[in-house]
Order: structure tokens, then sequence, then C-alpha cells
């Protein structure tokens, strides 16, 4: 049998080392030629790592969330045959002998006589502990009733005269829960104590003292993989962006009724939903706004304005936040913009998106659909200059101005769509006109068809 070391290899230009995302095998397991050992991310992309060769797993480098360097071992395998352990012994510092170690545990622990005589001492003294701390037969012992038993019987209430005796914090407790002291049977002694107010809440939940929830676990998540990516990219946007907000309220009554229109006659194409509408109209204002579809190197201290709108769309995925990008979204239609926008979210979802369709996006759009709340202030997409964002679709009755020039009360849509700009490269002047001009082209779904 030999042992044969799988480093992690070169899996991109410019990459040096990569974090451990997941496991798929653990020591002990056996793995056949070209099974799946681990999932690697880098700043480009997840990469799957398979076996070169079949045999047991031994040994694996670390723990998922821990990076590695290209080049460092990643997993060592139990073999038939030679394998390539000596080649690897040769660049690596020999593992000390069995009859060294036991020189040097010796010298460390030069008798351990010492504590096994230690540990006899201290039995024998916990148990003379034990015969002292023993209480002495009481001549007249009373007969106890145990707390439990006693907690759920209802206690007469003493007379008005008589004084309840508990110290302040437990007074206090009191008084916060609306609990009267009267009502709380002590346990010894006639003083009524926590514990004692504990039971009368739990026995007595019907009185309206049952606590308000149940007490969870407290324990600590290790953010890695992409979760730790998300938090680092966000971090990096709000602490280098001066973001501002705008939010402004569209009637999308028509645009709706439009919508159903196209997706009663549809037949096979993908169904409509707001999006498609939206990132039209958004491609057709974009060559009127060009700072809006820009990024910005604050470093250089340069504005790249892009004539191709990449436009990133936020996705929720098990793994966290990702964001696919439509390239040359001016380009599709509204069918071919649905049919996309399904493609892009379920491959962001199920980890099959490919490097180049998760990077390069020019302006991204964020959407919670119905649980898009009123209003949003979405983080931008660094190096990104501008995020867009709808909100949930409400019905609210309004004033609207009929054909006769009389206003009449009636029931409309109404959706908010919030934007984040960088105010280092875009002006609330310039934000605001987007938002009005598209305001005009989402209340006349018309000129959102129109070529």
């Amino acid at each position: 049998m030999g042992r044969y070391i799988f480093r992690l290899p070169d899996i991109g230009e410019g990459i040096a080392e990569a974090e451990i995302v997941a496991w798929h095998v653990k020591v002990g397991d056996t793995v056949e030629e070209d099974g799946r050992l681990a999932d690697m991310m880098t700043d480009k992309a997840t990469v799957e790592m398979e076996s070169p060769v079949s045999g047991k797993v031994v040994e694996v480098a670390g723990e998922a969330g821990d990076v590695i360097a290209i080049g460092s071992p990643l997993v060592v395998i139990e073999i038939e045959g030679a394998g390539n352990e000596e080649g690897d012994r040769k660049q690596s510092a020999p593992a000390p002998k069995a009859e060294v170690v036991e020189e040097r545990i010796e010298v460390e622990t030069p008798d351990a006589g010492d504590v096994e005589r230690a540990v006899a001492g201290a039995s024998t003294s916990s148990a003379r502990a034990e015969v002292v701390a023993e209480p002495l037969p009481n001549p007249t012992p009373a007969q106890a009733e145990p707390v439990e038993a006693r907690a759920p019987t209802p206690a007469a209430k003493p007379a008005p005269h008589a004084k309840v005796l508990a110290s302040p914090a437990v007074r206090q407790r009191a008084r916060d829960l609306g609990i009267d002291l009267g009502e709380v049977r002590p346990a010894e002694d006639g003083r009524v104590r926590h514990s004692d107010l504990d039971a009368f809440l739990s026995y007595n939940a019907s009185g309206g003292f049952q606590p308000a929830g149940v007490k969870g676990k407290d324990e600590q998540v290790r953010v890695i993989g992409l979760r730790r990516r998300i938090a680092e990219n966000m971090a990096a946007s709000k602490r280098n962006i001066p973001h501002f907000a705008y939010v402004e309220e569209y009637d999308v009554t028509a645009l709706e009724e439009t919508r159903a229109q196209l997706n009663a006659g549809r037949g096979d194409r993908p169904k409509l939903t707001m999006l498609p509408f939206l990132i039209t109209a958004i491609c057709k204002l974009l060559p009127t706004y060009p700072m809006l579809n820009a990024h910005y190197d604050d470093e250089a201290g340069v504005v790249t304005r892009y004539g191709s709108v990449h436009l990133g769309m936020a996705a929720q995925t098990p793994g966290g936040l990702m964001v696919p990008v439509i390239r040359d979204a001016q380009d599709h239609n509204l069918w071919q913009l649905a049919a996309e926008i399904t493609r892009l979210a379920n491959a962001a979802r199920d980890g099959s998106a490919k490097s180049s369709e998760l990077s390069g996006s020019t302006i991204t759009l964020t959407s919670l659909g119905p649980m898009g709340g009123v209003a949003t202030t979405p983080v931008i997409n660094r190096p990104e200059v501008a995020i867009i964002g709808p909100n949930r679709i409400v019905e609210r009755p309004m004033f609207v101005k009929g054909a006769d020039g009389i206003e009449r009360i009636e029931k409309r849509k109404l959706m908010n769509i919030s934007m984040s700009c960088d105010h280092r490269v875009v002006d609330g002047w310039d934000a605001a006109s987007f938002a009005q001009d598209l305001r005009k082209l989402i209340e006349a779904p018309a000129l959102i068809l129109a070529g």
C-alpha cells in the first residue's frame, strides 16, 4: 500500500490560494478515480476538485472555511502501489521517531507516579469531605413536601394584614410581571424567592403569566464561502461609496393590464413578470443617462461609461446573494429577457452558473418581488455606481382625471422604485431626472413596447 498526496492544482491565472467551501469526503471514506473531493472557491469561481486516483482518504487539509495555498496538500489517499509520498517526503522535514517522542514525554513528565498519587489523594479527600458534609440526623424530622408536588397546588390567599416576605429584587420583578405576591406560595420559611416566581409563572399560564417564548441555544456560525465574499463586498461598498437614495412612486395599473394581456396569448413562451418591462425601460433611458451605466475606479480616478447594458440581476440562492448578469440586455426583447431571467436565476440557485455569468455587470437591478416592502435602500454593487430596486405593488385609492377633465377616485396599482447612487459620480438631479423619465415609460407601457 502507498500514499498519494493530492496537492491543490493551479485553478486559475493569478490565483495564489483558495478557500475550502465544502468537503464531499472525510477521513476513512473510499473515493473512486474522478470522484468528488471538495469544492474550492477563488476570487473568480467555485471549482470542484476530483480525485486523480482510487483509494481510501487518510488525511484532509482542513475544515470548511480554511484557506490553503496553491500547491499545498489537499488530501492524502491510501492506494494500491507505491504512491507518490516518497517524493514529497524529500521536501519536508522527517517526522520524529517514536524513541524521541517517548524521551521528550519522559522529560516533560519526569515522574508519572506523582500524578497517580495526586489523583488518589484527591479521591480520598473527596470521599472524606462527603462523609463530613453529611448532615446529622434530626431527632424530629419534618416531612418535607417536594417543591414539584406543591407548585401546581393553588394556595389560599393570606389574610389582608399578613406581610409577604420577599427581597426588593423579587418584589420589583413581581411588579414588572403584574403578579400579586400574596398569590405566590413560598417553597420554604415563608419567604418568596425567584424560584417561587418561576414556579408560579409555569403553572399559571392561563392567568396571562406564560413566558413570551422559549430560550434558544447560543451558537457560533462560521462565515465562509459565498457568505464571506458577500460580507466583504458589502462592507467595501459601504465603506468606500457615499450612497444616496431616491424613491419615486409609479402608477403601474396600465402596465399590469398590458402584462396580463400579453401573458394571456403567450403560448409556450415564458410568463412575463414586471422585470422584463422594467429592464426594457431602463435600457431605453441609459443612453441619455450614461453616468448611471458606469464603473468608477476610485484608485485611478477614472469613470468608465459603457455603451452596452450588462444588467446584473440580484438573486437569492441557498448559499446567499448572487448577481448573474444579462449580457447586452439592450439587444433582447421582452420574451427573451423573461427567458434569460429564468435561466440565470435557476443557474445561480443550483450552482451551475459560469464565472462569466456572475461578473461584469454595469448596473444592477434588485427585487424581492411580493416581499419588496414599501421602500428600500439597496447597497451598490461595487465598482458600479447605481442600483435600482422595485418594491411590491399595492392597491390604493387615487384621484384620477377622466377624459372629461373631472377627477374621480379610483382604485389604482402603485409601486415604489428605489435607487441608490454613488454621489461621487451621479448627482441628485441626474438620479431624479432619470426616475421621472422612467415614470413616463412605466405609466405609458405603449412607449416601452414601441421600437
